[in-house]
């Protein structure tokens, strides 16, 4: 009998509690509970982790070396498995050349069809170049020359310096020996030829010269084919007129892609010639980047109205601030200026040769000193630095600028000249995906006959993949968004798009909040999507704490009670009307409304004071003009891509920021205008990015608690008596760490064909430290114990040592309690890393008048736990501070002070301010697709 079901028994992988299990297959099935309560153990490190080992097992060996092997999970048995395939949120490159067109691998479609289809066209006449066969050319040449004398020339050196002794000598022994240098007519059996070196040469080979007649068809072939041969393609053809034999039309042929009358030539069209990956096709200028790192004056400049004595240029990392003074003072008193004079005093040309330099003939004039220039001088500072601190602070004055010579399209000029339509394949990389489909959908009308059924199997391809995406609401991405600039959410939802698009049947999906960054309308097709990989005939697992997802579920698992070690365990299990009516499962309360999130009093008087932003044009926002008022919960809503980000993360954060450091922020590039900034004498930003990249990295350690415990440990009497200091109790350094595994306290073992194993240290037994270190105890606890505590277990170890017990107690705040202190911060969710994040900020000492800015802070929060998040916001609130939220959740933007919503819809249909206000307010407006659902929440 076929088995329908996935059972699971004894499962005891992480926090999980021997857990006895039996799923459903070919369901959607969401597994849900509070955060840390044991979701991921399961459907990732239990589930998927052994599907994907037994498929991996059952390769060759020879095979099995190029596929990672999953770790054996801790269980008793499991049975009913498929192949396995993870959808999780770390799965897009970081990479800035992988692109939304790279990932789908709709761009090599592209470029196949670029390179088929695709016509060249001359970037000076604007005209089609064609290659053309020496019988072409010979039909050509017939048609405008029969009767005429004609003379046929290879243009053998185009406008190059030199002497060409060797070039002349290689055409004498040719036989070769009538050429036009520079406009003369040399023999060169009657001279010798004496070219300077230092001048530009043009020299066109004489290959024959006769009379056009019918019997002179093969002379004609046999001239066309050495010119073709010495000049690489290409043949000038002198005509003469028949009154006068000094007056000649020219025509320019060639066998290649080139432009007759430029000269311009493409290369063999081929795919790889649209590939900014590929050394044939790549920007020489920005490496295929398409943006350029500058250093900018007006990041440089820290107050115009200073002297450079005073201050008015910012200070460098490790450069002599006496002898750039010093160049300085030379340099100005050229123009009349010296060091005290203010900068905004100094003329636009003394400051150009302040930041770039004399290099220039007019200002040479004026000093015969060379001055090198600021820019010039941090330029040669980056390149020659070998220290990556001082790059990094160097890199703080630098801006980002799209590259002149490929226009940020990546490609070569001899890519960008080849077109379909009329359009380059840059252009059409940066149409939206709704766009593009549209323009493929013109192809069949207006491609002739042949290159039609040339591109029909490839046109057909790319659409099937675009329409995947479509279906997932991500129509507003474009092709070349560097997919590091996406959010968990979307990069997931496009290897989704991939993943329904192979049509793949009998497998298991594991997927990890795919809603994140998802406003509410674009879950609904999320949700069908999820559907239809079901009903293909896969088993789909997804971790999620989605209202609208939970209720659309075929089955759901509920974890909990609580988290970490108060979790771990099946609380409630079944469809979701048997979840509804359980009484156990917090969940089934919250989705009940028997429990609700936490809401603030709404304010009582129209806001004191606002943030005024004018003709902000970043990316797709339009001009937009919003207020954003001081002292209050704003929340910024809108659609997947409408410019939420764009408006918060890239406009008002660095003016902010730049207004504290520098009380100045009208040299924010995209911004016309911003008041308000002066309220602020801190900014907070609050986003998804790890918190560390190595395993070493911890929550104790990013939030300045381990260090307190270090020097705690001491100033023990017993680690006194013995001269330890805190570095001794560091697992970063040598002296007190285990050495054999260096801090680690695991080894890891490569095992070839299999996967690599972390084996517990057998000198510390996974300690991290040595003997000696451990044998200092406080409270009967080495080291080691305290890092292996949760953090609810560490707040009340500390309970007596206040300084400690304060920081442990944020981290308490925030809902991570079932944390350990030491857990690496590579194993952290984007949630968890936000909320280490904010508990730093809310451990440091209260500053008033403090900018909150966090970016989609309930990101992998249960409802509960959405409910302690938003408790701490209201606290930050009431205790004068503004919070800037960007958020999707319809919880939260129901129950903020105010509404500013982003639309209506994403990309280029976005950017601008469809509606702001209360929440109650929204939904008054017709076009706010938030407004929409966000009644229900009201």
């Amino acid at each position: 009998m076929k088995d329908f079901f996935i059972k699971i028994r004894g499962a005891r992988e992480h926090i999980l509690k021997n857990i006895d299990l039996d799923i459903p297959r070919n369901e959607l099935v969401i597994i849900t509970g509070v955060s840390g309560s044991g979701k991921s153990s399961l459907a990732f490190d239990t589930i998927y982790a052994e599907g994907q080992r037994r498929y991996v097992e059952s390769l060759s060996a020879y095979a099995r070396q190029f596929l990672q092997l999953q770790k054996k999970p801790e269980l008793t048995s499991i049975t009913g498995l498929s192949p396995a395939i993870a959808i999780d949120q770390k799965t897009t490159s970081r990479n800035p050349r992988s692109t939304v067109g790279t990932v789908t691998e709709i761009s090599d479609y592209l470029r196949l069809l670029f390179a088929r289809v695709g016509v060249p066209f001359s970037p000076v006449t604007g005209l089609p170049i064609k290659g053309q066969s020496v019988a072409d050319m010979s039909c050509k040449i017939y048609e405008s020359a029969l009767g005429k004398k004609i003379r046929i020339l290879s243009p053998f050196i185009k406008g190059k310096k030199g002497a060409f002794e060797k070039e002349i000598d290689f055409l004498k022994r040719k036989g070769l020996l009538q050429v036009i240098i520079d406009d003369d007519l040399i023999k060169l059996d009657e001279k010798i030829i004496h070219l300077s070196k230092t001048k530009s040469h043009t020299i066109n080979v004489i290959i024959d010269s006769f009379r056009l007649i019918e019997e002179s068809k093969q002379r004609l072939v046999d001239a066309l084919e050495l010119s073709l041969k010495l000049s690489d393609g290409l043949v000038t053809i002198h005509i003469f007129d028949t009154n006068d034999d000094k007056k000649y039309d020219q025509m320019v042929l060639s066998e290649k892609y080139a432009c007759p009358v430029s000269g311009f030539q493409v290369p063999d069209i081929e795919p790889r010639l649209f590939s900014f990956n590929s050394p044939y096709g790549i920007c020489v200028s920005c490496h295929g980047l398409g943006e350029l790192s500058l250093f900018s004056p007006h990041l440089i400049i820290s107050d115009p109205q200073l002297s450079i004595q005073e201050g008015a240029l910012k200070k460098f990392a490790n450069l002599d601030s006496v002898v750039i003074e010093k160049a300085f003072e030379k340099a100005l008193n050229v123009f009349g200026y010296d060091i005290h004079t203010p900068l905004c005093d100094i003329s636009e040309e003394a400051k150009h040769v302040l930041f770039y330099g004399n290099n220039s003939q007019d200002t040479k004039k004026k000093s015969s000193e060379m001055f090198l220039g600021i820019i010039p001088y941090l330029e040669r500072k980056m390149s020659e630095s070998s220290d990556a601190h001082n790059e990094i602070h160097l890199s703080k004055y630098q801006s980002k600028k799209i590259c002149e010579s490929c226009n940020g399209y990546r490609l070569k000029k001899e890519a960008l000249s080849v077109k379909v339509l009329g359009l380059h394949i840059g252009e059409i990389s940066q149409m939206n995906i709704s766009t593009l489909s549209q323009w493929l959908s013109q192809l069949p009308d207006k491609l002739s006959r042949k290159d039609n059924t040339i591109a029909t199997p490839i046109v057909k391809e790319i659409k099937h993949k675009l329409n995947f995406l479509e279906k997932i609401g991500l129509n507003y991405l474009s092709l070349s968004r560097s997919t590091s600039t996406l959010s968990g959410g979307e990069g997931q939802r496009i290897r989704l798009a991939s993943q329904i698009g192979s049509g793949l049947s009998g497998v298991l999906y594991v997927l990890d909040e795919p809603s994140i960054a998802l406003h509410h309308r674009d879950n609904i097709k999320l949700i069908e999507t999820l559907k239809d990989l079901r009903d293909l005939g896969n088993s789909v697992i997804v971790v999620e704490h989605d209202e609208s997802t939970i209720l659309a579920a075929d089955y759901v698992i509920d974890l909990g009670p609580g988290a970490g070690k108060c979790g771990g365990e099946v609380v409630a299990q079944g469809t979701v009307k048997e979840i509804l009516e359980n009484k156990n499962s917090i969940t089934a309360k919250f989705l009940n409304t028997e429990k609700e999130i936490s809401r603030k009093k709404p304010p009582s008087q129209p806001f004191a004071s606002w943030i005024e932003i004018r003709g902000a044009n970043s990316r797709n926002l339009k001009n937009v003009d919003v207020k954003i008022p001081i002292g209050a919960l704003t929340v910024i809503s809108g659609v997947s891509g409408s410019g939420k980000s764009t408006l918060i993360m890239e406009t008002l954060l660095p003016a902010v920021r730049e207004y504290i450091e520098n009380h100045n922020s009208t040299q924010i590039p995209n911004l016309k205008h911003i008041t308000g900034c002066e309220t602020f004498n801190r900014v907070v930003e609050v986003d998804q990015s790890p918190i560390g990249r190595t395993p070493r990295s911890t929550p104790a350690t990013y939030i300045g608690l381990f260090s307190l415990i270090r020097d705690l440990f001491a100033n023990l009497t017993e680690a006194k008596a013995r001269g330890y200091k805190a570095n001794r109790f560091s697992f970063n350094v040598k002296g007190g760490r285990c050495e054999n595994c260096k801090g680690d306290g695991a080894i890891k073992v490569e095992m070839h064909f299999l996967s690599d194993m972390y084996v517990q240290c057998d000198i510390c037994n996974g300690e991290r430290y040595n003997e000696q270190t451990l044998e200092i105890l406080y409270r009967k606890k080495s080291i080691s114990d305290v890092l292996n505590m949760t953090v609810d277990e560490a707040l009340k170890f500390f309970h007596n040592i206040h300084i400690i017990q304060s920081k442990i107690q944020v981290l308490h705040d925030v809902g991570l309690g079932y944390l350990s202190l030491g857990q690496s911060s590579t194993t952290l969710s984007g949630g968890e890393a936000q909320r280490v994040k904010l508990a730093k900020e809310l451990s440091r000492k209260f500053i008033g008048n403090t900018l909150y800015i966090l970016d989609e802070p309930t990101t992998g929060l249960h409802f509960q736990d959405v409910d302690k998040l938003m408790k701490i916001v209201y606290n930050l609130v009431e205790s004068g501070c503004t919070v800037v939220m960007i958020e999707h959740n319809m919880d939260v933007i129901s129950r903020a002070d105010y509404v500013v919503d982003i639309g209506p819809e994403g990309g280029e249909e976005g950017g601008e301010v469809v509606a702001c206000g209360v929440p109650k307010d929204i939904v008054k407006y017709e076009r706010s697709v938030t407004g929409r659902f966000l009644k229900e929440y009201l």
